[in-house]
């Protein structure tokens, strides 16, 4: 439902949230494919501080994987945003945490800087996509130059036993010039075509994703509101986890999109941007 046919019931929920899981593209800023040249939508960096200022833990939860969660809050400090390293996640971050869970070592990465520091700063050896290698998991992220030769050790990767993740299936993600592909679709895609593996995607909008950044926030998942523009990911998400979901028209998708969801997985809300949710958030806290 749109901010204008929001019901007292509704609004009385988005008071009871106890923390908020925020998209970045589309959601909170606009940038190129690389994320570079960001500009915070409206009332993106009013909403932040004002979460700040009344308690309110968030994080903001990027499938993007071309930098380290670290570098993403750089970038977003940098026009504006107060936002602490911390309070920034990536698919790779709850990867980290899966990966420790089930004992992994060796981990063979299909990415940049993005995907791979993060896994080496967890104490977790990185198997060079060459050759023949064993490994215990394949990760697909952030790597439009993926060659062919390393999709074909990634194959023998899995073929050897490895168990094959990809941070996210997303078809597309929000830039200011319109939709970009995202590159670990499309290698797992291949890979998953090559070996009849089953591709497990660890970033949004895997319950996994929804679970680490509650775990991070120390809210329970019923008590969180996932805020995104896609509604492949967010929405999806949040209703996996029983978490407020709001859509918001300012990146991938329409308030069509959004209503042509199963009516079970649409969103509670559907805001034109978060400079909205600002408002009602602000008006509800006057009361």
């Amino acid at each position: 439902m749109s901010s204008h046919t929001i019901s007292h019931a509704l609004l009385q929920r988005l008071h009871t949230v106890r923390g908020f899981v925020f998209d970045m593209d589309g959601t909170l800023v606009l940038g190129d494919q690389r994320n570079h040249g960001l500009k915070p939508l409206p009332g993106a960096t009013q909403l932040m501080r004002l979460l700040t200022g009344s308690g309110i833990p968030f994080v903001v939860f990027t499938n993007g994987t071309a930098r380290t969660p670290q570098d993403y809050a750089g970038s977003l400090r940098t026009v504006g945003f107060d936002l602490p390293d911390g309070c920034m996640m990536t698919p790779v971050s709850s990867c980290v945490e899966l990966f420790r869970r089930c004992g992994y070592k060796r981990v063979m990465a299909l990415g940049g800087d993005g995907v791979k520091r993060p896994l080496e700063e967890a104490g977790i050896e990185l198997v060079p996509p060459t050759g023949k290698p064993l490994a215990d998991a394949v990760l697909a992220g952030w790597y439009p130059e993926c060659t062919m030769a390393e999709l074909e050790s990634a194959c023998h990767a899995v073929w050897g036993g490895a168990r094959m993740y990809s941070v996210s299936q997303t078809r597309f993600f929000a830039t200011a010039t319109g939709k970009g592909l995202a590159p670990s679709r499309i290698m797992s895609a291949m890979i998953k075509d090559m070996t009849g593996c089953r591709v497990i995607t660890v970033g949004k909008p895997s319950l996994e994703a929804l679970r680490c950044a509650g775990w991070r926030l120390g809210v329970r998942l019923k008590d969180l509101a996932v805020v995104g523009d896609d509604p492949e990911m967010e929405v999806p998400m949040a209703h996996r986890g029983g978490s407020l979901a709001i859509a918001v028209t300012s990146g991938l998708g329409t308030e069509d999109a959004f209503m042509h969801l199963p009516e079970k997985r649409r969103p509670h809300m559907i805001l034109q941007g978060v400079d909205e949710l600002l408002r009602l958030w602000r008006d509800n806290t006057c009361k």
